[in-house]
């Protein structure tokens, strides 16, 4: 009998064990699931960024893309000094527009998230028409975006581009 009850005692302690591995095994799928889900709203919600950035650099519209980055956002434009902060980011863009119109289109290579930073490469390729002359000319860059959730959106922290080809 009391062989039985220790046998008995063993195999309750055992499916009891079980029991609590399945539920940290379910705890932690859950967490995955989550983590998963908000990785994927955040990727959406950076390429949703990325459009309305190329909106902005296609209608020439400087507060649109100012309104894009951290108040203490970089821009580094090829060839060009960086703008730091608003006010420099929006002189910044209102120059180049008041000299080129752009005419991309913006291809993500990746976007990585790492809680409240990001970063993004991307590719852009289209025509600048060049106020000053008339002339059209083919446009391709490389890009490197740095991002930063504020207050629940994410913003351009840093961004810089690179010529990938020749203006003709």
């Amino acid at each position: 009998m009391m062989n039985h009850l220790a046998w008995s005692f063993s195999l309750l302690t055992l499916v009891a064990s079980c029991g609590s591995d399945t539920t940290s095994i379910d705890n932690h799928a859950n967490q995955t699931q989550q983590t998963n889900t908000m990785q994927k709203q955040n990727k959406e919600q950076i390429e949703s960024l990325l459009d309305t950035y190329q909106q902005a650099l296609n209608t020439s519209d400087a507060e649109l893309a100012k309104s894009l980055y951290t108040k203490d956002g970089i821009f580094m434009p090829s060839g060009a000094p960086s703008a730091t902060g608003s006010e420099n980011i929006l002189g910044s863009y209102s120059f180049v527009f008041s000299q080129i119109q752009l005419n991309v289109a913006f291809s993500i290579d990746e976007i990585v998230v790492e809680g409240e930073l990001a970063f993004a490469t991307t590719s852009s390729a289209g025509t600048t028409l060049i106020h000053a002359t008339g002339e059209t000319v083919s446009e391709a860059n490389r890009e490197l975006f740095v991002f930063e959730k504020v207050d629940g959106d994410w913003k351009i922290a840093r961004y810089m581009f690179n010529k990938t080809t020749a203006p003709q």
